[in-house]
């Protein structure tokens, strides 16, 4: 881990969903992320890997323990404070990319400012500047039809930066494209945490994601079995 802050924390959480006797998704794990840290969690299918994410995210709530991120802890926030603290702090990248079909690229990246009050100026300059970031300057009046996989992916990872989030999760960011794709995705994400400090967890089955993280994080039965630096 980086020599810096802890941007994020998670203590003894423990996510159960009540499907007959009870799954326990994640069981009684605890991490930290640092600030500029590239951070990959991977294991088997089934092992708590997206649960851990969308948990880290606020997308979900754990049964037991808790999250901070930023010394904010997510149990003392209501649903609409929670909701604000996704859209400003945390990034996220799905696999199937989640961009609107009929909103063009820079359209898709100024959305998430402008749902937090950024005025039209300041956020179509921070919008030019993210896709130029991510060598799509040439196509930001392009919709997503238009693009390949590639294309959209980092069009999705210049939304995730729009409201420069104290974290990035990214799901299975890779799973949906092919390896040189994968590749240029991989790259794309260790050049912003090199260049922009930029902090970032990931969930891969990818074994090439391996060679961009500062710390692996191994998953087996909604635990952390082992960590590799």
């Amino acid at each position: 881990m980086p020599d810096s802050e802890v941007i994020l924390r998670a203590d003894e959480i423990t996510k159960i969903y009540l499907v007959g006797a009870g799954v326990k998704a994640v069981d009684h794990l605890s991490m930290e992320v640092g600030r500029g840290e590239f951070k990959l969690v991977t294991g088997p299918s089934g092992c708590g890997k997206s649960t851990l994410l969308g948990l880290l995210g606020g997308l979900d709530r754990p049964t037991y323990g808790e999250i901070y991120l930023r010394d904010q802890s997510y149990s003392e926030l209501s649903e609409n404070g929670l909701a604000r603290l996704r859209r400003t702090e945390v990034g996220f990248v799905f696999q199937f990319f989640n961009l609107l079909n009929d909103l063009t690229a820079r359209e898709n990246v100024e959305l998430p400012m402008r749902l937090v009050g950024v005025q039209m100026a300041e956020a179509g300059d921070r919008c030019a500047d993210l896709l130029s970031s991510v060598g799509l300057a040439e196509r930001m009046n392009h919709y997503p039809h238009e693009m390949s996989g590639g294309e959209q992916q980092r069009v999705a990872i210049a939304r995730a930066l729009a409201n420069d989030p104290a974290v990035v999760l990214a799901d299975e960011p890779t799973g949906n494209l092919d390896s040189k794709n994968s590749a240029d995705v991989m790259d794309l994400f260790r050049r912003l945490n090199e260049e922009r400090d930029q902090t970032f967890v990931v969930v891969s089955h990818d074994e090439a994601a391996h060679d961009y993280a500062s710390e692996i994080v191994h998953m087996q039965d909604g635990a952390i079995c082992r960590v590799e630096v």
